[in-house]
């Protein structure tokens, strides 16, 4: 594994570190302000709202931009906004730092897959972009909870200094591991945009807006679900967190060598066997050892979708995957928010703590058919010969040392071709 992609990783585990850490010290966070809990909720919103600005605009701004140079200002916005918010003189200013925390969120992650993909040899692009997320998935089970007890030990904005020490040693690692990483000649704002408007990208990222909202629509309530449903105590609400990461990390794990292999494959199985889990978690929460397994598996299979996800847009971006890649994090951000407020609008309803599972399962369900009509579209194009299917991605020689760059293979199954 090249090292540069362990300077990803770190980066990625800032990232996931500030990004879910907020859920655990909205009371904290609430009473330092003088405000309610439900009004210090709108600091998740605002880094959402960060994410899906930023990914597209700062990645369209960064457009010729080499590639290590941008994730390196990518890393020192999310550092300058973690500063800010750690330094926030009031709940506004907190807000204002929440949002410009999230900015880089998107554009980071695009870039990021765009280069791990350059750094390993054919056939293990997927698993490249995977050992990336990994730092997003350890995030939930050690940066989260660490995070979280820091803040509530030593006061919330020693939180977000300590994420900014993380960041700013992200910048470290990247400016001393990431290889010099040219933009592609070819690549210009338009075809980014051209890119980004092609139906199989625009299906790929409607498959992320509901599949994965399927995840976010239990997840988000999860801490409730721990204490109304299961009986557990507050004090259990860190352990099912961290359980749900030890499944995103197994979830990311297994992604990259099964994407590699069979991407559409890989994206059917993980959509459908997330409803599958979704809905059998509206029995098992009510057996406590069940209950704890299942949020172990649903972490699981709800985190595999995001490789294929990923690599899909990618490489049906072809030669300008980097704005696609990007806006599939604008995507995921849309589906945290969707997934949490139709499970919400479920228990609002009245009809218990448990329906956010069967309303997830819907919503996975929905993802896959959006998937499921993707593939048969793109099965018709290489059948006539208007079109390519994604398959495994082919390497070619780059223009830097011991770097490559991607291109979609072509294949008829959706399974990895040799290349030419």
């Amino acid at each position: 594994m090249p090292l540069a992609l362990l300077a990803l990783a770190v980066s990625a585990f800032g990232i996931g570190t500030t990004e879910f850490v907020m859920m655990g010290l909205l009371p904290n966070v609430a009473d330092d302000l003088g405000t309610s809990v439900p009004t210090a909720g709108h600091l998740v919103s605002a880094y959402a709202i960060g994410v899906v600005v930023g990914a597209p605009l700062l990645t369209a701004l960064g457009s010729r931009i080499p590639r290590k140079k941008m994730l390196l200002l990518l890393m020192a916005l999310f550092v300058v906004g973690n500063l800010a918010s750690a330094l926030a003189p009031g709940f506004g200013w907190l807000i204002a730092g929440r949002v410009l925390a999230g900015l880089p969120h998107g554009a980071f992650f695009g870039v990021g897959a765009v280069v791990a993909a350059r750094l390993v040899a054919e056939g293990r692009q997927a698993r490249a972009v995977a050992t990336m997320f990994l730092g997003l998935t350890v995030a939930n089970i050690l940066g989260v909870p660490a995070a979280t007890l820091l803040g509530q030990h030593l006061g919330w904005r020693s939180t977000f200094l300590v994420v900014t020490v993380i960041g700013l040693l992200a910048m470290a690692a990247l400016a001393r591991l990431v290889p010099d990483v040219p933009v592609d000649e070819r690549q210009s704002l338009g075809r980014e945009v051209r890119a980004l408007g092609r139906t199989q990208v625009l299906l790929g990222l409607l498959t992320a807006v509901f599949g994965f909202a399927g995840v976010f629509a239990v997840y988000s309530y999860l801490a409730s679900m721990t204490t109304e449903v299961m009986g557990f105590g507050e004090s259990s609400v860190t352990l099912l967190l961290a359980l749900f990461g030890i499944g995103m990390t197994a979830g990311a794990l297994a992604a990259g060598p099964l994407t590699d292999r069979a991407l559409r494959p890989t994206l059917y199985g993980s959509l459908g066997a997330l409803a599958l889990v979704l809905v059998a978690f509206r029995f098992t929460i009510h057996v406590p050892w069940l209950a704890l397994v299942t949020v172990v598996v649903l972490g699981a299979v709800g985190f595999m979708t995001t490789t294929p996800l990923q690599m899909l847009v990618m490489n049906k971006a072809k030669d300008a995957p980097t704005l696609a890649s990007a806006s599939n994090h604008s995507a995921f951000n849309l589906a945290n928010a969707g997934g949490a407020w139709a499970g919400g609008a479920a228990v609002a309803t009245g009809w218990g703590w448990t329906s956010p599972t069967l309303v997830g399962a819907g919503l996975a369900v929905v993802g896959l058919a959006i998937a499921a009509v993707a593939g048969l579209l793109d099965r018709t194009r290489t059948r006539t010969g208007t079109g390519t299917t994604e398959g495994a991605s082919r390497v070619v020689a780059g223009s830097a040392p011991g770097v490559s760059t991607v291109e979609p293979a072509v294949s008829g199954s959706g399974t990895p071709s040799s290349g030419s």
